[in-house]
């Protein structure tokens, strides 16, 4: 059963960008910490100098995703003194398609009636009944967009095309919890690509790892280094002289993948990462295959090796966890790369002993 919308949305927030070129926050509903205030002023497009408009990004900050969708304002006459308006919503949960859905609703409320009142009205529907209605609108139902379908949205195939039997870098990081930095000057890029990247470790639906929009700045910086393994997008191009926040550097741009010297040993490709690189340039290469199939079959072979993982853990001392017995993988004489990439599985699924 999905989590009900009160449990998962936190709040509403508009920004405007007046005719003197002044973009302020307006009103927020419940309330915005002055903290998220700030981020959330730096992610929308209308406090940066390219004057680019972005009409939507999404990210998170410390288990916060925002979803911001930023309009321009033509011929309005609620709206006078304003030449562009972003409306933020915050929430517990990965959902682009939902939020994105809902942002654009909210925005042809405000356009239509230039008043925080009727948004809120809408707000507060979906937040209680997970439907907002209205013909001349559009309407919203939450139910509609299922978590999965959000996971699903992107394109492994796209990545593969892109990168080919390089992919299986991107995997084996992904496997062993590393941190993934991806820079592109477009922030549409970045997101299109970071969102993709979960879906290769698909056993864990863990899209809490994403951070798709991240600002080289102190506060966003210090965040990200908080957490264990991530993939993080920058358009910034810096980030690359930042070697302290990434353990794979991806230059989208460019179609560069560099590995770290730092993890260079536990990324060590061998016969297994050649078997798991070719089946998924197969998969994704194969025209009758859709991108759900693709990961499926990644998926396929990733349960193999974590059941392979499996037969070489025993349960000891009481602890319910299984942990790896590292003499029963030596005594299976795998390629050194493949005793390596278990021993260094093993440790990102906590199954060594300490």
């Amino acid at each position: 059963m999905a989590e009900p919308e009160t449990q998962l949305l936190l709040g509403v927030g508009l920004i405007e960008k007046d005719t003197n070129g002044d973009a302020l926050w307006v009103w927020c509903y419940p309330s915005v910490t002055a903290e998220l205030r700030t981020l959330l002023l730096r992610k929308c497009c209308l406090t940066d100098e390219s004057k680019l408009l972005h009409t939507f990004v999404f990210g998170q900050y410390k288990r916060t995703w925002f979803y911001i969708t930023t309009v321009e304002v033509q011929d309005s006459p609620a709206l006078k003194k304003v030449t562009h308006f972003s409306i933020v919503l915050t929430a517990k949960d990965f959902n682009p398609e939902k939020y994105g859905a809902f942002t654009r609703i909210l925005c042809r409320i405000y356009l239509k009636y230039g008043s925080p009142v009727k948004m809120m009205e809408s707000y507060i529907a979906v937040l209680t009944k997970g439907i907002c209605q209205s013909e001349e609108n559009g309407s919203f139902l939450s139910k509609d967009f299922d978590a999965r379908k959000a996971y699903l949205a992107g394109s492994i195939k796209d990545i593969v095309s892109q990168f080919g039997m390089e992919t299986v870098i991107l995997y084996t990081a992904l496997m062993l919890k590393k941190r993934i930095v991806v820079y592109h000057p477009r922030i549409e890029a970045i997101q299109e690509f970071t969102r993709t990247l979960p879906a290769l470790v698909w056993h864990r639906q863990d899209w809490s790892i994403l951070h798709s929009y991240v600002h080289l700045n102190e506060e966003e910086v210090e965040a990200l280094k908080a957490c264990a393994g991530y993939v993080a997008g920058f358009t910034d191009s810096e980030v690359n002289s930042r070697p302290d926040l990434y353990d794979v550097y991806v230059n989208l741009a460019d179609s560069e993948i560099t590995i770290s010297p730092v993890v260079k040993e536990a990324m060590t490709m061998g016969k297994l990462h050649k078997e798991i690189g070719q089946l998924i340039v197969q998969s994704a290469e194969d025209p009758d295959k859709s991108d759900s199939q693709v990961i499926k079959d990644i998926s396929l072979k990733t349960k193999e090796i974590l059941s392979t993982l499996a037969s070489l853990t025993e349960v000891s001392d009481g602890n319910e966890k299984p942990t790896l017995n590292s003499e029963a993988l030596k005594q299976k004489r795998f390629p050194p790369a493949t005793e390596n990439f278990l021993f260094h599985l093993a440790a990102a699924e906590q199954m060594l002993k300490i």
